[in-house]
């Protein structure tokens, strides 16, 4: 049971681990990942809505990485939340030739396969072969072919290993201090952690969805239901039901915002205005890969993230700060500086002027703590 979804592992000896592997009927797809690129990205749209934590979703993005990404931006943090992972590592389709990631929509579920995957950090471990199913009723499915090492074993280093589901709301503030400037802040919600020990080959996992608030249609159900939530009901905001804590955060609770997160500091660019992104976590995730202008995702992670400083600031917001500060700081160290030399020349040239006596009483030899 995790709150928004109840999960149900099958290990090798169940018959039901082989019948949810989905066999190709060569209608599948190949994303079109570049050969020599790594850490890539493919747009799905689907031809059925899926119903993710309560929220309809008609596309996707498959990534190389063992995970499909359910967030609406693209930024630098990919892997950090909002995602539905089979099994995220560090994979490089571009190291075997073998390698691809395929997908299939039969209309009522999309079935993404990751086949003959290879760890960047360990190729010579073997390859990887899983797959992913979202049904239109909103359950999942994860089964696994071949896993050649303990999920356990694979490094986190460069890449964060994670198996099982998250998702997060995204708050849009306006900056005053820099004009046509927006920031955009993700808070983590929710996740589901499946035991990666319990990975193995011909393994398998069912999730299944919990009821949400956003399932209600009208005031009266949305009052009178039990489902472990809160459900509250507003007519202004299109007839919506809500516990106040899903993707539509922002209209429901204004600014005020729940968790003590740890924050990262991307900066982005949108086509029309630039993009300040904060993300905020319950823990603290490893940079995933930066994506170029040309829609690729390259190693080069953001330089604040990659330094994990909660407090460093981006370019941007340097150039803007009024220097009123810096200078009146500037001042004052310069006039400390210019006090002390003129009372050290003033001492020097008056040994018994009641100032000069006064210091040489309370010299730092005759202090009791350096006495001792």
């Amino acid at each position: 049971d995790h709150a928004y979804y109840t999960s149900k592992i099958y290990g090798p000896g169940d018959a039901a681990s082989k019948e949810l592997w989905v066999n190709s009927d060569g209608t599948w797809r190949v994303c079109a990942f570049p050969p020599s690129s790594y850490r890539q990205t493919e747009r799905v749209t689907l031809s059925f809505g899926f119903p993710f934590y309560g929220h309809m979703l008609k596309e996707v993005t498959v990534a190389a990485g063992g995970f499909i990404y359910t967030g609406d931006v693209i930024h630098q943090m990919l892997t950090a939340t909002q995602y539905i992972a089979p099994l995220m590592a560090n994979f490089d389709p571009s190291l075997s030739e073998s390698s691809n990631v395929l997908y299939s929509d039969n209309g009522t579920a999309l079935v993404v396969q990751w086949n003959r995957l290879p760890l960047r950090d360990a190729i010579g471990v073997g390859t990887f072969t899983f797959q992913a199913t979202l049904h239109s009723d909103g359950h999942i499915v994860f089964t696994y072919k071949e896993i050649p090492v303990v999920v356990t074993a694979i490094s986190t280093e460069t890449h964060p290993v994670k198996v099982g589901l998250a998702d997060a709301f995204v708050v849009l503030h306006e900056l005053e201090q820099i004009p046509d400037v927006r920031r955009r802040t993700i808070y983590e919600y929710h996740k589901v952690d499946i035991p990666k020990w319990r990975i193995s080959n011909y393994t398998a996992v069912k999730i299944f969805p919990l009821p949400t608030c956003l399932q209600f249609t009208s005031c009266g159900s949305c009052f009178t239901s039990q489902i472990g939530f809160n459900c509250s009901w507003c007519s202004r905001l299109q007839s919506r039901c809500s516990s106040g804590i899903d993707r539509n955060r922002q209209d429901w609770g204004g600014p005020r915002l729940p968790g003590r997160g740890s924050r990262r500091f991307l900066r982005m660019h949108l086509p029309e205005k630039p993009l300040l992104m904060f993300v905020s976590l319950e823990k603290g995730s490893p940079v995933s890969p930066h994506r170029t202008a040309d829609g690729t995702l390259t190693d080069a992670p953001d330089a604040a993230a990659a330094k994990g400083d909660p407090e460093e600031e981006t370019a941007g917001e340097r150039n803007q700060h009024h220097p009123i500060g810096l200078l009146a700081g500037v001042v004052m160290v310069t006039a400390l500086m210019i006090a002390a030399v003129f009372t050290s020349v003033y001492i020097y040239h008056h040994p018994t002027s009641t100032i000069s006596l006064f210091f040489i009483q309370r010299r730092p030899n005759r202090w009791p703590v350096l006495k001792y």
